[in-house]
């Protein structure tokens, strides 16, 4: 039999290229069609260039081919230059020597006839981003600033911003902000006005940490001029630039009430806009606008429904969660504006789990006396859900609501009737919202306790379900016949429990058991704390001897602390503070509704702007003093574990341990219980008055007591500020935490200090004018908040401010501590006067 012929191997094709010999054969090609002159000669190098693309793009370096692209580039065909100056782009970076092979056909090209050459050949040469280069980009970008194809002009504005970030100096050498805002304001088409607009603010925005006069500059693009002439063009620009637009006019700042009306007025109909970013954009400019205007905020609120929650129901199911996050931002400020249309939040069947989810808590949200019935029926429906996240989330749900204190005696009788329902999971997330509403309605314990009593723990498989099952057991072990015998059983099979939450708990219920039937426990109390000393897991461990330490010592210390008198819950912890919602509020239309978080706690450091936060302030360090000039101040970027926009309740009464714990300063009990220091409760009740005695005269003379008026306080001495002050982050932290509170008061700024606040380098170049330091900032529109120090001329005494800014109202709250507190008055009035005089010179 004769052998079998051996297979010829195939040939690469071009989308599956075969590596080096196929980048020679592509690169002879090249060579060969370079100088050809044939009718079909751009058709051979189309299909050549496609091959060289795949190759490029399945990963095989074809640099070698450089120079044969170039010579192949020499032709008036549009897709042949498209290729080409794609394969160029992702070369020139990689291989800089190589990019200088570029520049003469790419300038060539830029003066061609044909307007989309030109623009093409302008875009690739500023994307080269090549340093050595950047002689070579300021003469084209000139002149394509000026061409009369529109597109060339959009390219050339974009092409700016990108020769900033190459080389900011020859940027701003060559004057093109200067000719960018020129062409904003005079150009007719609408797209090259908004890419002005967005290099601008990027070039203005980077180069304002170091320039005055840029500053300046980003304050012109928040003026009215500037932002009337934009909104008054905005039906005429793309979505993307109306929704710019749009953030630009959130941050103006009116003069009068007027203004706000023209604004709103000019966008009423970019409500009804079918782009869900633009309506949003709208919203957004509203509600900023009418901060300030109670009556008209609370109309922008039921004027931006509807438009909303048409959104909600149109579109893609990603288009509906991020516009539900928004609603439920606005919920949560105004749930009363939103309680007739719960049933738009009524879950679909189609809907997805991540909408279903946030559809719940937004009827958790809006429930109140008027509809509380209506929404826990539908809740109860959901219960059964074959989806299991969405049923427990439901059950969830009928428990806040009944912690709100909404029809609590129907919603308790749902509740229990879950139980019935021999499903494992809704039988744990009953069990534990039972808990819970036990701890705020301790009369329901009786009707409670009967059903629950008769739920087997054996039947119970989730962690959370069965410690809350043994709190009560332990709980009400008094009203619960067989409570003992059930935790002796669970003791018994203490070893089969694997979760370390069910053997703390039982720990606890078993000697709450035992001080409210001690015959019945006592022999469950000794195995339990035998099994609790023996325990592997640390926190098991130690709370078993803790307990046994306090029987050891007194019984009755013993129950005094585990069973002591409890009142009822009246409120549960929030997930966020307060402040945490403004600031994400003040980030409207942006990831951060969507993540529930401010974007510093999801953006990297150096995504996050100019005007940053810090996770420590301990990490700061002073820079070095220039000769004859102050100290610069420090920039303060923040995280979750030190917010710098929080509230000084952490500042005030404590330091921060090495584990990140906080510890008071004071030793009183009271401490323990408030978050204030007594001398701040003081000041503050007494509002941040110096002279508390002084009330007493008044309330005296008021009832006729006949006592005489109270002195004047004596004038503040004259205070004088060393001029180059040095105090180092770590030392202010120490300080601030150590000292009192000496004053704590509002004062106000001018509308041109508030409005010059968009650049909040201005203020603290203004306060070290006055011999006054920032050591730390940070904030968002409208809020910004400052920690600033100064100290007195010839004397060691500092003095720290926590100063909060808030551009809407154009008010600020002031904090201040003094090492004096004998001068602490007169550096108040020095600090005042120079803060009111911000944006008047």
């Amino acid at each position: 039999m004769a052998p079998t012929a051996p297979s010829q191997a195939k040939s690469a094709s071009p989308s599956q290229p075969s590596g080096k010999s196929e980048v020679s054969d592509l690169k002879q090609q090249l060579r060969q069609l370079a100088g050809s002159r044939a009718a079909d000669a751009d058709d051979q190098r189309r299909d050549v260039f496609k091959r060289v693309i795949s190759c490029m793009t399945a990963g095989i370096d074809v640099s070698a081919a450089f120079g044969e692209m170039v010579l192949c580039s020499a032709t008036s065909d549009a897709v042949l230059k498209k290729m080409c100056y794609l394969y160029v782009g992702v070369h020139a970076r990689a291989h800089p020597d190589l990019a200088l092979l570029t520049i003469n056909f790419l300038q060539r090209d830029c003066r061609d006839q044909d307007p989309t050459i030109r623009g093409l050949a302008l875009r690739s040469l500023c994307s080269l981003r090549v340093p050595n280069l950047v002689e070579y980009l300021v003469a084209p970008l000139t002149t394509g600033l000026k061409d009369p194809s529109a597109y060339v002009r959009m390219v050339a504005a974009v092409g700016a911003a990108k020769l900033y970030h190459i080389s900011a100096t020859t940027c701003i050498d060559a004057d093109l902000p200067a000719a960018l805002k020129a062409l904003m304001l005079s150009d007719p088409d609408a797209q090259v006005v908004a890419n002005c607009l967005h290099s601008l603010l990027e070039i203005w925005t980077l180069e304002a940490a170091n320039s005055e006069e840029a500053a300046r500059e980003i304050e012109t693009l928040y003026s009215k001029p500037v932002v009337f002439y934009l909104l008054n063009k905005i039906k005429e620009f793309s979505e993307w630039a109306q929704c710019h637009i749009l953030e630009l006019a959130s941050k103006f700042l009116p003069s009068d009430n007027n203004e706000i009306f023209d604004i709103m007025n000019l966008l009423e109909d970019r409500l009804q806009h079918a782009n869900g970013a633009v309506v949003l954009a709208t919203i957004k400019v509203f509600l900023h606008l009418t901060m300030s205007m109670t009556d008209v905020h609370q109309q922008v609120y039921e004027r931006i429904k509807a438009p909303l929650l048409t959104l909600v129901g149109a579109g893609s199911p990603e288009q509906s969660y991020s516009v539900l996050c928004h609603l439920h931002l606005l919920v949560m400020r105004a749930p009363m504006l939103f309680s007739t249309d719960y049933k738009s939040f009524y879950c679909q069947f189609s809907d997805p789990s991540y909408v279903k989810k946030l559809k719940l808590e937004m009827l958790t949200a809006i429930a109140n006396e008027s509809n509380t019935y209506e929404i826990v029926t539908e809740l109860c429906e959901y219960a059964g859900n074959v989806d299991v996240p969405i049923a427990r989330e439901s059950i969830r749900a009928v428990g806040k609501i009944a912690l709100q204190q909404y029809d609590v005696n129907a919603i308790v009788d749902r509740l229990l009737q879950f139980l019935e329902m021999d499903k494992d999971y809704v039988t744990a997330e009953t069990l534990v919202l039972v808990k819970d509403l036990l701890r705020k309605y301790p009369q329901w314990s009786h009707d409670c306790i009967a059903v629950v009593g008769n739920i087997s723990s054996q039947n119970i498989q989730e962690p959370k379900g069965k410690a809350a099952l043994i709190w009560m057991l332990g709980e009400y072990s008094q009203d619960m016949h067989d409570a003992p015998y059930i935790l002796e059983s669970l003791v018994d099979n203490w070893d089969e429990e694997l979760s370390p939450e069910v053997r703390l708990h039982l720990l606890t219920a078993v000697m709450k058991c035992f001080f409210k039937r001690p015959p019945e426990t006592q022999k469950a109390l000794g195995a339990t704390l035998a099994a609790g000393l023996a325990d592997t897991h640390q926190d098991v461990h130690d709370r078993a001897l803790f307990y046994y330490r306090l029987l050891q010592y007194e019984p009755a210390v013993a129950e005094r602390v585990v069973n002591p008198p409890k009142q009822a819950v009246s409120v549960f912890a929030d997930t966020q503070s307060s402040e945490i919602k403004d600031r994400i509020f003040d980030e409207f239309n942006s990831l951060s509704v969507v993540y529930q978080k401010p974007s510093y706690m999801f953006t990297d450091k150096e995504h996050r702007g100019t005007f940053e936060y810090s996770e420590d302030l301990t990490n700061l360090t002073v820079g070095t003093e220039a000769p004859e000039t102050v100290i610069s101040a420090q920039r303060y970027q923040e995280n979750d574990n030190d917010l710098l926009l929080s509230t000084s309740d952490k500042e005030d009464n404590g330091t921060r341990t090495s584990n990140g714990s906080y510890t008071s300063t004071y030793n009183a009990p009271s401490d323990l219980l408030s978050l204030q220091t007594p001398a701040e409760t003081a000041l503050i009740n007494h509002g941040g008055s110096s002279y508390p005695s002084q009330t007493n005269f008044s309330l005296d003379d008021l009832l006729g007591l006949g006592v005489p008026d109270a002195p004047a306080p004596p004038p503040p001495p004259a205070l004088t500020l060393n001029s180059k002050p040095v105090l180092d982050p770590g030392t202010f932290q120490k300080k601030w935490s150590q000292l009192a509170l000496s004053f704590s008061q509002e004062c106000s700024l001018s509308p041109q200090g508030a409005a010059s606040l968009m650049n909040p380098q201005s203020l603290i170049r203004h306060m070290q004018n006055n011999y006054i330091q920032c050591i730390a900032s940070g904030g968002q529109p409208p809020n910004y908040k400052f920690f600033f120090y100064g100290q007195k001329d010839g004397a060691t005494a500092f003095y720290l401010v926590e100063c909060i800014v808030n551009t809407a109202s154009a008010k600020a709250q002031l904090k201040i501590k003094a090492d004096d507190g004998s001068t602490a008055e007169a550096f108040s009035a020095l600090f005042q006067s120079v803060l009111s005089k911000f944006g008047l010179s």
